[in-house]
């Protein structure tokens, strides 16, 4: 996504590198938010924040906004999830020049993006874990890890199904340790092996591709999908979302405020 990063977020983050070399000592689970199935959400990642959706759950950019904002929405009683980009290199995140040239391979189809070699997480775990250490910081309940699917597209690297399962779970485990939740994005195939290690879906257009049955899996082990489409209407979807139990809305591929809810 294009977006502009406040001073703010770029501060956080090295304020917080020094302190992130290792892992923090594992929560107990009973720690971490365990959303329910069905919950309604908000998704936005561009714009000035709207904070008065009425819904359980708000996903936003974990750069762009602040601890204040993370607990103005606490106060309204929402949840918050921290969108992170893990499997793709943004050349406007403050931390960009961090990441070696080596690790960089063909655009994703978004301006100024491109997949991550995820074989080298000798280079990637530290800095996803800072990232990641940067929601905790700023009191996020969860992580939405994005384009954690780079072995189904032409990344510039031979990665296979085996190098993303272990680097999921990687993400997995860093959120985890931080007593966070997170959320398995998009990577239908892999749902039966990465179900137990995720506390919830997002899902971008399953009904357009009639791929939403494949998520099943979560809705039974009352964990909640969070779906979107864009280019079907609420008209088009909701009454097989409703069937299968998914937390669905209808936005636009920028993902400002603007939603439509079934």
């Amino acid at each position: 996504m294009r977006r502009l990063l406040p001073l703010l977020a770029a501060l956080l983050l090295l304020a917080t590198a020094c302190t992130t070399g290792s892992a923090p000592d594992p929560k107990p689970d009973g720690e971490r938010w365990r959303p329910k199935a069905g919950l309604a959400w908000q998704w936005q990642l561009s714009g000035k924040l709207d904070p008065t959706v009425d819904v359980p759950v708000y996903d936003i950019d974990g750069f762009d906004h602040s601890a204040d904002t993370v607990a103005d929405l606490h106060r309204r009683g929402r949840k918050v999830i921290c969108y992170l980009s893990t499997g793709a290199w943004e050349e406007f995140r403050p931390d960009a020049g961090r990441f070696p040239a080596a690790v960089l391979g063909e655009g994703n189809g978004w301006e100024g993006e491109r997949w991550l070699d995820i074989r080298r997480t000798d280079v990637l775990e530290p800095l996803m874990a800072e990232r990641i250490e940067m929601c905790r910081a700023k009191g996020f309940d969860a992580v939405e890890p994005d384009n954690m699917d780079g072995y189904a597209n032409r990344t510039g690297f031979p990665l296979t199904a085996a190098d993303q399962l272990r680097y999921n779970r990687l993400i997995a485990r860093l959120a985890h340790d931080r007593g966070l939740a997170v959320g398995l994005k998009n990577d239908l195939d892999q749902i039966p092996e990465l179900l137990g290690d995720f506390d919830f879906a997002v899902n971008e257009q399953c009904a357009q591709y009639d791929e939403c049955h494949r998520l099943a899996p979560f809705v039974a082990a009352d964990k909640p999908v969070f779906h979107a489409e864009y280019e079907l209407s609420t008209d088009d979807f909701c009454a097989r979302s409703r069937e299968l139990g998914l937390s669905s809305i209808e936005k636009k591929y920028e993902l400002g405020a603007w939603r439509r809810a079934c």
